[in-house]
């Protein structure tokens, strides 16, 4: 049977500050992000089936990635939970969604928590492909499931 890939886009909005960075990504600043979520599979067989001819489908990709990626991530501040007990009670008394991660909240580093959190939601015979995300017009970063072995 032939593999096929398919992409399903987004748009969210977000800030992050990236602590002891030595540049002025430091501070706190948004983007627009975009980001890609490529899986592969076979197209399904089963003519009766009203899913016939497709890998999955889009909606149940876009629900899958709006309710566990986007609707998190959409106007929060993304930060690493690193920062001093005094400064996060600074945070929390100004910005009100605050996502506290385990990492420097790079592009980077923002796939690879995706890639972990959507892998094991994906219907059988589907597996995640790629990921890209997109912080500016000239700037993305990509998770590709063949180099992450």
């Amino acid at each position: 049977m032939t593999t096929i890939r398919i992409t399903k886009e987004f748009r969210f909005e977000a800030a992050h500050a990236l602590r002891g960075y030595d540049g002025p990504c430091r501070s706190i600043h948004g983007h627009s992000y975009e980001l890609s979520v490529t899986v592969s599979g076979t197209p399904l067989a089963d003519k009766g089936s009203p899913k016939a001819g497709m890998v999955m489908d889009f909606g149940d990709l876009k629900k899958i990635i709006k309710k566990n990626i986007i609707d998190t991530v959409d106007h929060a501040l993304i930060l690493n939970k690193d920062y001093p007990v005094e400064e996060v009670q600074k945070i929390k008394e100004v910005f009100c969604n605050v996502i506290w991660v385990d990492y420097q909240p790079t592009s980077e580093n923002m796939l690879v928590d995706f890639s972990q959190k959507i892998m094991n939601l994906l219907p059988d015979g589907v597996r995640l492909h790629s990921l890209r995300l997109r912080e500016t017009a000239t700037s993305f970063a990509e998770w590709v499931a063949e180099d992450n072995g």
